[in-house]
């Protein structure tokens, strides 16, 4: 430990991303990012905006995004958070809405973040086991705590909830907020935000960086009751009051505005999926079912570290989770149908 660090910095267990390698012809499936370009109305306005007005600083509300939001969801944009991607708007949340005496909850198998939020915040919490099919049992949080956060899809299972029983949740738990992490729910899931005018303890948080192509901008939001709203842009005008620049604020709201684009990538993506699943099936693989554009397997006689590496070797990487639980499953993002063919040809030669 370094003499000059504050107390709390060795006391952390950072969050490991997905690798970003440095190698040409590889097919890379183990980030979830969407196979799929960003919309042209995106890349038209962003390099539009590429001039000298970048001297300048940006919204600091980014007025014009939050009602393009607005507009998609037909709500108010006093109801909308955006922030620099929906690990920024995670972790303000954490600070803003988690901070209470009892701790949280959330499953024991989830976004990896969660747990280092709660280290860096220092946010008490539990975690609360998936059943033995890996799914989130609701009833499971009906007990006393200071916030509850769970993904739909979970992730990494990709397993979701249908709003009946977010709804149910909802009603039971009316004292403290409940956080629905929704990264990948336009890939088929139901979303939570037409519940966000019933239940002001409801938050919801979704990205640009999946369905919308735009993880290289860095833009998510949350939307909610006007109060939760008004706590996280004290969090944020504390901490930085400019997290979008000029280029993300233009191109998310592009993005917002092109539905007809995002609708036919995420099509396309749900079909492969589809089909990308029942493939892997006949490999014998065990296939969690999946809203998300992601599939979460593992292979009935082959050890999932093993078939990684075998993959690598054949330049094609998925992401294997060496925890207890999970440490036989590899969680393969849906790419093209051409890259998910290699895959599968791939791994016909590897499980025989």
């Amino acid at each position: 430990m370094s003499r000059y660090w504050s107390s709390i910095v060795s006391k952390l267990d950072p969050y490991v991303p997905g690798e970003q390698p440095k190698v040409s012809n590889l097919i890379k499936l183990n980030t979830n990012e969407n196979p799929y370009g960003p919309s042209p109305a995106v890349l038209k306005v962003l390099h539009d905006e590429a001039t000298d007005v970048l001297r300048l600083y940006p919204d600091p509300n980014a007025d014009a995004l939050r009602s393009a939001i607005a507009d998609y969801y037909q709500i108010q944009p006093t109801q909308v958070f955006v922030g620099n991607g929906s690990d920024e708007v995670l972790a303000h949340t954490f600070q803003a809405l988690l901070k209470h005496k009892q701790p949280i909850l959330f499953p024991d198998i989830t976004y990896s973040f969660y747990p280092v939020y709660c280290g860096l915040y220092q946010v008490e919490y539990v975690t609360v086991p998936l059943t033995n099919t890996f799914q989130i049992d609701w009833q499971d949080y009906i007990r006393p705590n200071g916030g509850i956060i769970f993904p739909n899809p979970n992730a990494p299972t990709g397993c979701g909830l249908p709003l009946s029983t977010i709804t149910k949740l909802l009603e039971k738990n009316t004292e403290s907020v409940v956080v629905v992490d929704e990264a990948y729910i336009d890939f088929g899931g139901e979303s939570a935000v037409s519940l966000i005018q019933q239940f002001p303890n409801l938050l919801v948080i979704q990205t640009l960086s999946k369905s919308r192509s735009l993880a290289g901008l860095r833009v998510g939001f949350a939307l909610g009751n006007e109060k939760l709203i008004e706590a996280l842009e004290r969090i944020k005008n504390s901490f930085n009051s400019y997290p979008l620049g000029r280029l993300a604020i233009v191109g998310a709201v592009a993005a917002m505005r092109d539905r007809h684009y995002f609708e036919e990538t995420c099509k396309k993506i749900i079909t492969t999926r589809e089909r990308l699943a029942e493939n892997l099936t006949g490999l014998g693989f065990e296939v969690l079912p999946s809203q998300a554009n992601f599939l979460f397997v593992r292979h009935s006689k082959k050890d999932a570290s093993q078939l990684s590496q075998a993959l690598r070797r054949h330049s094609v990487i998925v992401r294997h989770f060496a925890r207890e639980r999970i440490d036989q499953f590899l969680r393969i993002t849906v790419g093209t149908d051409q890259e998910c063919d290699r895959l599968v040809a791939v791994l016909k030669t590897v499980v025989g």
